[in-house]
């Protein structure tokens, strides 16, 4: 059986201060979106794969705020990325020392 792939590579970068909800600070499709992931990994951003929810946040506009109705896998996934990192959503803001991948 073979798989027809109609959907576009997108690559979101979201941003968390931990206190409004996140924001869109990077969309990309293609080239754009191997790019965004290339600066995650090179600031050891934790990566989430998930194409459909890429296409979603895809559609928003820099800036906005991530809608409602994505709070709960949105805090699953942060929730993930700061265990990983061994690190808690209290210490959402960057220390003076780690680089800020939207700059």
């Amino acid at each position: 059986m073979t798989q027809k792939h109609t959907d576009t590579p997108a690559a979101v970068a979201l941003k968390y201060d931990g206190e409004r909800a996140p924001v869109i600070t990077a969309t990309g499709t293609w080239e754009l979106a191997e790019e965004i992931i290339r600066i995650a990994r090179e600031h050891d951003v934790p990566l989430y794969e998930n194409a459909e929810l890429a296409g979603i946040l895809a559609r928003l506009s820099l800036n906005d705020e991530i809608p409602e109705e994505l709070y709960r896998v949105i805090a699953e996934i942060l929730a993930f990325a700061f265990h990983i990192r061994g690190r808690t959503p209290g210490d959402a803001r960057p220390a003076a020392d780690e680089p800020s991948v939207d700059q």
